[in-house]
């Protein structure tokens, strides 16, 4: 197969049928100037896809104040059940992009989420509104949570390898901010008829300060539906799609014959699904352990810290390297943790809010961290890995390696970030599930230290020690 030459421009159209980032000149001419556009879209469509993953984190907390009667651990079930329909469905996301295309798949995938917006908006206003109602609106936030695995599969494709842990940061980082944003504009846009009469009614609680005060709770998930749909529409007409990484399912299928792919899915859960897990149970975690606390005020900053770092992480990861920020990453989450624990009520503090957050505040910093080093090792693992196996062989079979690698570590980046995602429902119902059983938190926290020590030893092991098998 002859390489096209950098002279030979990329189709105008939405297909692009040549593209070969990793020439330079290609590159430079042609290819940075597409691939940013991409990227700029997709970023703000992620934004919202994390903002409607995550609403149930802040309806969840002030439902029973609108008049519903939900326990404590069905409140948990509600904050975790999107993360448990996300992480499902980012398995088969993972691999859309491929089959349907990135520009298609984008749009669809982002009108998607008017479906969970409006019905949510619609079933708060109705107190007489069943828990399985409201859990399966819950199920349905997670079509925001499958959008990860194919938008990162997609950007991948548009950058040269020096320049993915970047790129992926970018995408994943200020997307990331969807969760911080919808925990930060939720109890804002809530006081204020701010679509006057398409809103309905507000509803009338309580405040701490014992006055009636009107709220519309429908807000926290109508504000995002015109953003939504003008994301869909510029999705569609500015994006585009490669023919170069159009594959069907069983050509990427080869993954799960990859040993690497299980060792990342398993790092991936350690940094992501701490960032979401985290993310989504904040607020009632806040709430259960230092009820004085309005944990809606707070709750946002750590997310916000997650997602604003996470772009470090990539470009930190470009400069030294991801194996080797990955692994201390871990050893500072598994003493953040010991820190959230010492800080308990039940700790040894006594009770300190100040050292609880701030202890948090670092585990948020490292999941944000660990998030961009692990998908920055992804592409260099496959495509390193590829690369070795063309050895010798020729440069018609060193092209073919980078165009499998690329694929590859496209249906990687999707399919870790489905496994990763299984946190955010794990974290959170750990904890309502170790409240229930012993009145605390801890077990569920001890559990997360010992995950941390394996995360450790496997990233030192295979990836980061000297002669590692894969070092990146």
């Amino acid at each position: 197969m002859t390489t096209p030459s950098v002279t030979e421009k990329p189709a105008r159209g939405r297909v692009l049928n040549v593209w070969t980032p990793e020439d330079k000149v290609f590159w430079e001419q042609q290819g940075r100037a597409i691939a940013n556009i991409n990227l700029w879209i997709s970023i703000p469509s992620l934004f919202l896809a994390f903002a409607v993953w995550q609403l149930w984190s802040v309806v969840a907390v002030n439902l029973n104040a609108l008049g519903f009667k939900f326990t404590t651990n069905q409140l948990f079930w509600l904050a975790a059940a999107p993360a448990l329909s996300g992480a499902t469905l980012r398995i088969f996301y993972s691999f859309m992009v491929p089959i349907f295309g990135g520009r298609r798949w984008t749009a669809l995938s982002t009108a998607s989420l008017l479906i969970p917006a409006i019905g949510i908006g619609i079933a708060v206003q109705d107190t007489s509104t069943t828990f399985p109602t409201m859990l399966i609106l819950a199920l349905l936030c997670g079509l925001g949570g499958g959008n990860f695995s194919s938008s990162m599969a997609n950007i991948s494709f548009f950058f040269p390898k020096e320049r993915k842990g970047s790129a992926l940061g970018l995408n994943a980082g200020l997307g990331n901010l969807g969760v911080s944003s919808v925990q930060f504009l939720a109890p804002l846009v809530v006081t204020m008829p701010i679509w006057l009469a398409f809103q309905g009614d507000p509803a009338l609680i309580v405040n701490k300060a014992g006055q009636q005060v009107e709220i519309w709770a429908q807000n926290a998930a109508f504000v995002w539906v015109p953003f939504i749909a003008i994301c869909a529409v510029a999705s569609w007409f500015g994006m585009n799609d490669i023919a170069d990484a159009k594959a069907s399912f069983s050509d990427q299928a080869v993954i799960f014959r990859r040993k690497h792919n299980w060792l990342m899915c398993w790092l991936y859960l350690g940094t992501f699904g701490s960032f979401i897990g985290y993310s989504a149970g904040f607020p009632l975690l806040i709430k259960s352990q230092f009820p004085e606390i309005n944990a809606l005020q707070y709750a946002w900053m750590g997310p916000l810290v997650g997602a604003v770092i996470r772009p470090f992480g990539g470009w930190l990861s470009d400069k030294l390297g991801g194996a080797i920020v990955t692994f201390w990453n871990f050893v500072v989450m598994a003493i953040a943790v010991g820190g959230v624990l010492y800080f308990l009520p039940s700790g040894p503090s006594g009770g300190s809010f100040a050292g609880f957050f701030a202890c948090f505040m670092l585990l948020f910093l490292t999941t944000g961290i660990g998030n961009g080093s692990t998908f920055r090792m992804i592409p260099v693992i496959f495509l390193t890995e590829r690369l070795r196996d063309a050895e010798g062989k020729g440069e018609p079979a060193r092209e073919q390696a980078i165009r499998d690698g690329n694929k590859e570590a496209a249906a990687v980046l999707g399919f870790t970030g489905a496994i990763g995602a299984y946190g955010g429902f794990f974290i959170p119902k750990s904890y309502g599930t170790s409240i229930a059983a012993t009145g605390g938190p801890e077990v569920a926290l001890w559990i997360f230290i010992v995950f941390y020590l394996s995360c450790i030893a496997m990233t030192w092991w295979y990836y980061a020690r000297r002669d590692a098998e894969m070092p990146c």
